[in-house]
């Protein structure tokens, strides 16, 4: 079964995107969109005149028999500041599971971190599961596993999951009709996630180098059969993206609007930062003032798959990242023991700024200190 409160907060998005739409619900949750990596959600923007009291139920249409229920979510705890890592045996020995990230701390751009390998392969010698999440939506679980190999990094399928396949995921869990289309403004990765899925989609690379020649009385045309937009990071990002995927979300009845991600900043080279899939996903909640739903970190989405997928409990799961805001975020919202490595984007200065709120339970330089530490502590 996969995220309840993922798919819930999702219908009520799609409730509230269409005036016409046949779906309805009650009691809907405040807490939700916050929990799904949501900034807000006005009840005065989508029309919600439901009384917030902690429960949530409805149905994707009148004649679904699925219905979901979640509780109010319990308020987050003040955590203490972050612990450098000293015994990296006990946090070894604590979890079966470690979640990594894989920009910033498998991999900057298309280089290998050091110790990266031999740090894997002791993990996996003491039993340990792995899996690889990333937000990167550029490419497919079978893309990812292809760059592993060129790596040299032994990785199946089975132990990735992308932004890219959390979106056809997401999708399929909420039973989203197959007659319906999904419009892409992403690249490869998500397209080829989408047809594994079974579902139909226009967009994508494809729509990169077309072109709007603004004319007097000009009126875009776009595909009704559109019932879901998909964003995530696109290099053919363009503003005939733009309108059309804002056509589809602010006039097509009940079309969802899916994010793979917010991240701001990528890592395309390992000589710089670059700007993320979050300032693709921006330029829609601008022209449509409409949030979108997350299905990548920090969203739970990918966690509670996981977690229900392998068997896993989640105090058992040690979230492994380089980013605050998505990585750390994503594992305390998890209910998972938390990582940060100073090999990404996160400097020791931002970690301990007094403007940050976000403390993972320990913090290291890379993940090849499991070895390094590891040894200091025999």
């Amino acid at each position: 079964m996969l995220s309840r409160a993922a798919t819930a907060a999702s219908h009520s998005l799609i409730v509230a995107s269409s005036r016409n739409a046949s779906k309805s619900f009650v009691n809907l949750n405040c807490n939700i969109p916050r929990f799904l990596g949501f900034k807000q959600l006005s009840r005065s923007l989508y029309g919600c005149s439901c009384s917030c009291s902690g429960s949530l139920s409805f149905r994707w249409n009148s004649s679904s028999k699925r219905k979901f229920n979640r509780s109010r979510m319990e308020g987050f705890a003040v955590r203490a500041s972050a612990q450098p890592l000293k015994n990296a045996d006990e946090l070894i020995d604590s979890v079966e599971t470690f979640i990594f990230d894989c920009d910033g701390v498998i991999w900057k751009g298309d280089k290998l971190i050091d110790g990266v390998p031999e740090t894997l392969d002791m993990l996996r010698s003491k039993g340990k599961r792995l899996v690889f999440v990333t937000n990167n939506s550029t490419k497919s679980r079978k893309q990812y596993g292809k760059k592993f190999e060129t790596l040299g990094l032994s990785v199946t399928e089975e132990e990735i999951f992308a932004s890219s396949f959390a979106a056809a995921a997401y999708l399929k869990s909420i039973d989203f009709p197959k007659e319906k289309k999904v419009y892409v403004i992403g690249e490869d990765g998500i397209l080829k996630e989408l047809e594994l899925a079974g579902y139909r989609y226009l967009g994508g690379p494809d729509d990169g180098g077309k072109k709007i020649e603004l004319k007097p009385g000009f009126l875009m045309e776009h595909d009704k059969d559109v019932g879901a937009v998909v964003v995530g990071f696109d290099r053919y990002f363009n503003y005939y993206k733009v309108q059309y995927g804002t056509l589809c979300i602010r006039e097509n009845p009940g079309c969802l609007f899916i994010a793979t991600n917010r991240d701001a900043v990528t890592h395309l080279t390992d000589a710089q930062e670059w700007a993320g899939g979050g300032s693709m996903v921006g330029a829609l909640c601008g022209s449509t003032q409409r949030e979108p739903l997350v299905v990548g970190k920090p969203s739970t989405f990918m966690m509670d798959y996981l977690a229900n997928k392998f068997g896993i409990e989640k105090s058992q799961i040690c979230m492994v990242g380089d980013r605050l805001d998505t990585d750390i975020l994503f594992g305390q919202n998890g209910g998972c023991k938390t990582l940060l490595v100073l090999s990404g984007v996160t400097s020791l200065s931002t970690l301990q700024s007094p403007k940050n709120s976000i403390q993972p339970d320990f913090y290291t330089n890379k993940i090849s200190d499991f070895l390094s530490l590891k040894a200091a502590t025999v």
